[in-house]
């Protein structure tokens, strides 16, 4: 599975990223994502995995958050395609896409609802860290769990 790189207004990618917001939704009652959405206008990278048949299975996207740090979006894969190595080859492309852009630390929110998201940036290395940038503040983000990776070059 390789990851295309796509712009962040790709229909597959709102239809994959409304759903996500749409689970997101669901599993913490109604409760919309605490900080700052993403937006053409701040997502750098946007990343799609594609079957052979090129329906989309899962995207990506990484948001600059400074000169060496960015943070990751929108991850999500559909349903059906769960346990297939789709998550996982997402976010080794987005990390690609880090080290290539300069950003050797990855940071993200999710939360305790996401017991596969957490699953996932654990097992991929990634620790957990206090809140940053616009969730500092934001009662919203009061339950979340905030995770980062200092990538190797």
């Amino acid at each position: 599975m390789t990851p295309e790189a796509v712009a962040w207004d790709d229909a597959d990618v709102q239809r994959l990223t409304a759903a996500q917001q749409e689970e997101v939704r669901a599993r913490y009652d109604g409760k919309e994502e605490p900080g700052t959405p993403p937006s053409a206008a701040d997502v750098s990278v946007v990343l799609v995995v594609r079957d052979d048949d090129g329906t989309a299975l899962g995207c990506g996207a990484l948001r600059a958050l400074g000169d060496d740090v960015a943070e990751v979006k929108r991850m999500y894969v559909v349903p059906g395609a769960r346990g297939r190595g789709v998550s996982k080859a997402v976010l080794r492309g987005l990390e690609d896409a880090a080290r290539r852009n300069g950003w050797p630390t990855l940071r993200l929110e999710t939360g305790p609802r996401q017991p596969e998201a957490v699953g996932l940036y654990t097992g991929a290395g990634y620790r957990p860290i206090g809140p940053f940038g616009a969730y500092l503040h934001d009662p919203a983000a009061a339950e979340s769990l905030f995770f980062e990776r200092l990538l190797e070059q």
